[in-house]
């Protein structure tokens, strides 16, 4: 895969760590019930409906379960939902006192947490990855190297907030809370610098916010 000069090997630290924290502490994507809030994106009826709809029905799909991914999970309001569809399921986020936080409030005989960095950590096996809303507040050195591993799943399931109409894809950003719609730009993977290898692709369910910020894509890749 051609990354265009992108290299995963830098001596300095990757802020995405912190920055993800400081999100959490300062609840910069707003406030619920608990301490942990992932934002709109993850309980907005609107939202989160359709996505979950659509999720479950290819999970249902198949005869014998997936072993299914969840990276970036989140508050896991909506990975709590998709988890009775799965045959083991792996809640993955980079922030510690998140992970704790779901590890004591969701409980399920086939439910696993691990804390990671999905850029630069090894990931947990499985047959299908989730990707909600998760690239696209990554830089592209970040994103690059998550692509590397999806090869080992069979099935992508990745979700991105993307502007309307036309745009240029994949404009860089500093890993944060932020996205590209500011640039008028979004993640796509198939394209430059990425090039992400698949066998085939699907689109699930699209929403559109009623703030009028763009679209919500949700696309399942099959993978080679």
């Amino acid at each position: 895969m051609s990354k265009d000069n992108l290299s995963v090997k830098s001596k300095k630290p990757w802020p995405t760590k912190k920055a993800m924290e400081q999100v959490y502490d300062l609840k910069l994507w707003g406030a619920g019930i608990s301490d942990f809030y992932s934002g709109e994106g993850s309980h907005h009826p609107e939202i989160v409906v359709p996505y979950v709809e659509a999720v479950t029905a290819f999970l249902s799909s198949f005869e014998e379960p997936l072993a299914v991914c969840d990276l970036g999970c989140g508050d896991f309001n909506i990975g709590s939902k998709l988890v009775p569809y799965a045959q083991k399921y792996t809640g993955v986020d980079i922030v510690e006192d998140l992970i704790a936080h779901n590890k004591t409030t969701f409980k399920n005989e086939g439910l696993a947490f691990k804390c990671l960095d999905i850029a630069t950590e090894v990931l947990p096996e499985g047959d299908c990855v989730i990707l909600r809303q998760v690239l696209q507040h990554l830089s592209n050195r970040e994103i690059a190297s998550v692509v590397d591993k999806l090869a080992s799943f069979k099935y992508v399931i990745l979700t991105e907030h993307l502007p309307e109409g036309d745009f240029t894809p994949n404009q860089d950003i500093i890993s944060g809370q932020g996205t590209r719609l500011k640039k008028n730009s979004g993640v796509q993977l198939l394209m430059s610098p990425f090039n992400m290898k698949v066998m085939q692709e699907r689109e699930l369910s699209v929403t559109h916010p009623t703030d009028g910020k763009g679209r919500i894509v949700t696309t399942l890749y099959t993978m080679f």
